[in-house]
């Protein structure tokens, strides 16, 4: 890879696994705190390929359920960048729930993540930049900034 920066190709991550009874709540559905769990795994492992030092999750974007997934779903999520500052990484994750014997697959959900990379002393530390291949990519780009800035501004609201 070059110095001058990583496509997002390069870090791009996709997790499948099929649900199981343990994964459900009281009405049989899979608990939103499953699927939480694995977008974060996702994105935080996009992160770190990218950055390829340990990364701590700072933000998750709010994150809706758009349908339920059931046991025997196989759930993918796909995480990839979509933008970088000089020591966080923003991770866009989408998840998806297969019918593996019908082949139906539904959007259930996605996801904004903030990482921050971490130094071997455990301090944030700088990254490499983030190198855009599309037009695509370079508006989620132009968005993720608008995303930053809005946290941010958040942050000085609250006094953070």
């Amino acid at each position: 890879m070059s110095q001058q920066g990583k496509t997002i190709a390069h870090s791009r991550v996709v997790l499948s696994t099929v649900m199981g009874p343990q994964d459900t709540n009281l009405h049989g559905n899979v608990h939103g705190g499953v699927i939480m769990k694995m977008v974060d795994e996702a994105g935080a492992l996009a992160a770190s390929r990218h950055a390829r030092m340990p990364v701590v999750t700072i933000v998750i974007d709010s994150m809706t359920f758009l349908e339920p997934i059931r046991v025997g779903n196989l759930v993918t999520c796909t995480a990839e960048l979509t933008w970088v500052g000089r020591t966080s990484i923003e991770v866009r994750v989408e998840v998806k729930a297969e019918n593996p014997m019908t082949g139906t697959e539904t959007t259930t959900n996605s996801a904004y993540l903030v990482y921050v990379a971490l130094s071997p002393e455990g301090r944030p530390a700088p990254v490499t930049p983030l190198v855009y291949t599309t037009d695509e990519e370079r508006r989620r780009a132009d968005q993720a900034e608008q995303r930053q800035a809005l946290r941010k501004q958040r942050r000085s609201e609250e006094g953070l």
